[in-house]
């Protein structure tokens, strides 16, 4: 592949090579400003071969969507008390969710529409077997944790939308990563705990602690997602708010 220098034109840069005209990516861009007004120097870059266009119709895009299937599934399991295909189905759902991360991150497919639909089919997932196990006897899930769940990922959701929107990065942390490890493992021992029905001392108890332990984690990550949001937005001005020495 030869290389070859291109001026830059609105972050692309173009190439003439033989009779064909190829797209460029520039790797970088220098301005150099000497000091005067309006006099700047516009470095010429060179350039490499663009990548194609990120198309909604890809392999993670059609794993989320299988994913929102799966989940709807789920929840319509549960209530049939149908324990073992609901957890089959549940582990197989969130497990897609590591994969079609993976592969958009590998293959360069990550698209705008895969950064809003995957976190909100994992809320759909998980809020939605919160829900479907309160109406179960014996499985431990309260209506109040299914409440704190949701209203956790309502919370933030809202405040990553308001932050992101106004050009803010209010991306995932680990610690909301392992609020989801921790959700999941809940949710396979409360279904584990109702197949096995009696269960044994040790497997109820492990569920019990699994889900306490979810639930707290789920409170503790949303606070910490608040306070970080009410930081950014404290340092971020009100572009309503006239300056001081405005006319």
């Amino acid at each position: 592949m030869s290389i070859c220098p291109a001026w830059v034109v609105d972050g692309s840069c173009f190439a003439k090579a033989g009779s064909e005209t190829w797209a460029k990516r520039s790797i970088s861009v220098v301005v150099w400003s000497v000091g005067f007004r309006d006099a700047r120097f516009s470095a010429i870059t060179w350039g490499m071969p663009a990548e194609t266009s990120k198309s909604i119709y890809n392999v993670p895009n059609l794993l989320t969507s299988i994913r929102l299937i799966l989940a709807i599934a789920v929840m319509a399991l549960i209530p049939l008390a149908m324990y073992v295909s609901a957890l089959i189905v549940f582990l197989v759902a969130v497990s897609t969710d590591w994969i079609d991360g993976y592969w958009a991150r590998k293959y360069g497919q990550v698209t705008k529409l895969g950064r809003i639909f995957d976190p909100f089919v994992d809320k759909i997932i998980i809020c939605g077997s919160f829900i479907a196990l309160v109406e179960v006897r014996d499985s431990g899930v309260a209506a109040w944790m299914a409440i704190v769940v949701v209203a956790r990922e309502l919370l933030v959701t809202s405040l990553r939308g308001m932050i992101e929107g106004s050009g803010g990065d209010f991306s995932a942390k680990s610690l909301g990563k392992w609020k989801m490890v921790l959700q999941c493992a809940a949710v396979v021992a409360v279904l584990l705990t109702l197949i096995a029905q009696p269960a044994a001392a040790w497997l109820k108890w492990t569920s019990l602690g699994l889900l306490w332990a979810a639930v707290g984690l789920t409170v503790y990550s949303g606070y910490d997602y608040a306070w970080a949001a009410a930081k950014m937005m404290q340092d971020t001005p009100d572009a309503s708010t006239p300056p001081k020495d405005a006319v």
